[in-house]
Parts: C-alpha cells; structure tokens; sequence
C-alpha cells in the first residue's frame, strides 16, 4: 500500500444499509454467541479460526471428491454443513467483539472481507462437489463463477456508492441454502441430484442451478442499478474519483480466460482436473476482490493488471504454443504462485497496516506508538482506553472491526 492509501485509511468510515430476511432471527443468537466469548479474544482472531475451519472442511470434500463426480463419505458432508454454520456465526460475530472490546481498526473490515472473498472460493468449490457437478463441467463452471462474480459486485457497487448494501436475499441466506444442499447430499446421497423434477423434465441438480443463477442475477441486477445511476464521487464517479465501470476489467479478464483455456485445452484440463483448475482462478481472483475493497477503503484507483494474472497467464501461453508443457504440470505451478501471491500479499498488507496503526492483528492490546514513546500515546488513531482488566485496548473512531 502507498502512502496515499494508508492516508485514505485513516480518513475511512464503514457504511452499510439494508438487511436481509433471516439476520434479523440471527442477531438473537449471535448477540448471545458473542457474550461467550472471552474479552481477551481478538476479533481478527475469531474471523481467522471460522476461515480455516471452512477452508478444511471444504478442502476434504474436494479431497473425496477430486473430480466433483465421486460421492464422498455422509460424514464429508456433515462437516462441511457445520464448518460453514461454524464460518457464519464467527465472522458474523468478530464485529460485535471488536465493539464490545472497544478494538474497532480499519483492520477489522478489511480482515473480514478478505476472508469472505477466500471463503467464497472454497464454499463454491464445495457446493460443486456436493452436487457432483463433474457430471456437467458447464453448469460447475457457472456455479463457481456465479458465485465469486457475485461476491465481487457487492464490493464494486460499495467501491462506486460508498456503502455496502444489503439485499432481502443475501449472503446469510446464501450460506443456509449451502449448508442445506450439503445436509441433502449428506442423507439422499449424489443420486438425488440426477433426479428428474416431474412436469419441466430437468434434473434437480440444473433446477438448483437455474434457481440460484436467477437470484443471483437479480442481486447483480440491483448492484448495477447502483453502479450506473453514478458514484459518490466528484461527478458521478466512484469514491476515488476513477469511472465506475473501471472495475469491470480486472473481474472479467480471469473470467474470459478461464472460459477460453476450458474450451480449448487439448487434454481436456478442466474436465480432468476441474477442483485444481477452479481453485487456481479463484485464489487469483480472491486477490482481485481484496484490492477492490483496499481501492474502495482507501479511496485509491484500482489497477487494471495484478501479478495473480501470471497464473492463469502461464496456461494460457502453453495453450498458445500448443502445449509444448503438460498443462496439468503448468496448472499446479500456476495454482501454487497464485496461492502464494495471496497469501504473501495478505500477509504484507496486514503487517503494513498494524505498523501504520501501531496495532497488532492478533491481539487487543495496542503497540507502544513510535511518536508517542515519551509522550504517553498509546496509538496513532487511538482515541479512548477501555479496561478490560487484566488488559487495555485502544478504540479507533474509523472502523467497524
């Protein structure tokens, strides 16, 4: 991050509106959730911990399920439904800690969203292996793509108007609709899938498919009305001042190219391996969605081109010079720099902004402030102590944690 971004950091306050149909019911049991948790506990913590229980249990579905056409054991499923259960409730929980411990820091959000946009790579992988989507790699492409697009536009439209809006229908219930695919999976097994549904004569795997794709659509369709009637920036345009189409490019390349090696591979690449193949452009555009909501938090222009192109980059070229390189070979390189790339990208952003802060990610309580050693300031941005015996924090007045 510039300077100029860590500035906009500082200047940055969250904004949201709307609420979906089901939080509401949920709040009672999240307000109640979070009073079992120890002051102690850090909220990008609990955030981290739901992350890695749904990447594990995501990861072991595909693991079962390497192709997304093998039935994996009942008990595959039953963690996967209780790891995202799991996922919701402490992401939806860590703002909530982060205010009741007076901890709130730019941070927070940003850790958030960055998890959710992980999440939503390895919850789409998931839900195609539960419905053994390997049978038809067009509607597992869909399925996957359709989800990290739609997650994107979220972002895009907060990244255009300033506020992050809600829909009656959105992620809350999202997550239940996967959660209760995967208890279907669990009890009828992968024939339920193949099924057909009496009087339209498709499957009920197409039938979730066109379901979720026409909800879907509709919420894209509202980010859009939001994203075209102009920005909250000078003139119509986004936040930081840049047209609001200009995140349209960075989403849609991978996409494209994505689409175009799956058509053209000689061995069949995504058909074979479609797990790794997805991964390795959702990894890449997990990158992509966490500039954005850098670009939109720190009112800073969102570029065009980003090193987790070279990924998808690479199995591009060898198609283009005939594949003089296994393509299975070249997409486990490409799956392992994109991984890489965000992980190292995740981890220096994280580091540069607890320096900029003089807060640590893990931990409640503030570092010592470089310009305020004799002084007695605790934090740059701090602006109150809480007691929190045996502990203090510092409360920043920018953030939603």
């Amino acid at each position: 991050m510039s300077e100029a971004q860590l500035k906009g950091l500082d200047e940055h306050k969250y904004s949201a509106s709307g609420t979906s149909a089901v939080e509401p019911v949920m709040q009672v049991f999240w307000r109640w959730l979070v009073e079992k948790v120890p002051l102690w506990v850090a909220p990008n913590l609990i955030t981290l911990v739901g992350l890695i229980i749904n990447v594990v249990t995501s990861l072991l579905l595909m693991y079962y399920s390497p192709t997304a056409a093998e039935e994996a054991p009942v008990w595959v499923y039953m963690s996967c439904a209780v790891g995202l259960f799991l996922y919701q409730s402490l992401d939806a929980i860590d703002g909530k800690q982060a205010r009741r411990t007076g901890s709130s820091t730019p941070l927070g959000e940003l850790f958030d969203h960055g998890c959710d946009s992980i999440s939503t790579v390895f919850v789409g992988m998931a839900t195609c292996c539960a419905m053994t989507m390997g049978d038809n790699p067009d509607l597992m492409f869909i399925t996957f793509f359709n989800a990290v697009f739609v997650f994107y536009c979220a972002h895009w439209q907060t990244y255009v108007s300033g506020t992050l809006k809600f829909g009656f229908f959105d992620v809350t219930e999202t997550q239940f609709g996967v959660i209760m695919l995967f208890l279907l999976s669990m009890v009828l097994g992968k024939e339920f899938w193949g099924i057909q549904v009496p009087l339209v004569g498709l499957s009920m795997r197409v039938v979730a498919v066109i379901c979720s794709t026409s909800l879907s659509t509709w919420t894209v369709w509202g980010n859009f009305q939001t994203i075209l009637k102009g920005g909250a920036g000078k003139n119509g345009s986004t936040v930081a001042g840049t047209s609001v189409l200009s995140p349209g490019f960075p989403i849609l390349f991978p996409i494209v190219l994505a689409l175009m090696i799956y058509k053209k591979s000689s061995m069949d690449l995504f058909q074979n391996h479609p797990c790794l193949y997805l991964l390795m452009f959702g990894m890449a555009i997990g990158k992509i969605t966490n500039k954005l909501v850098i670009a939109h938090m720190t009112k800073s222009e969102m570029t065009m081109f980003d090193s987790s192109m070279i990924g998808p980059g690479l199995l591009f070229l060898d198609q283009y010079f005939n594949s003089f390189i296994n393509e299975y070979i070249v997409l486990w390189i490409s799956l392992i720099f994109v991984t890489f790339d965000l992980v190292q990208y995740c981890f220096l952003v994280c580091l540069q902004i607890c320096d900029h802060l003089d807060i640590y990610c893990f931990n409640i309580t503030s570092k010592p402030s470089k310009k305020g050693l004799n002084s007695g300031n605790m934090s740059k941005v701090g602006v109150c102590f809480v007691d929190l015996t045996p502990r203090q924090t510092t409360e920043t007045s920018q953030a939603t944690g």
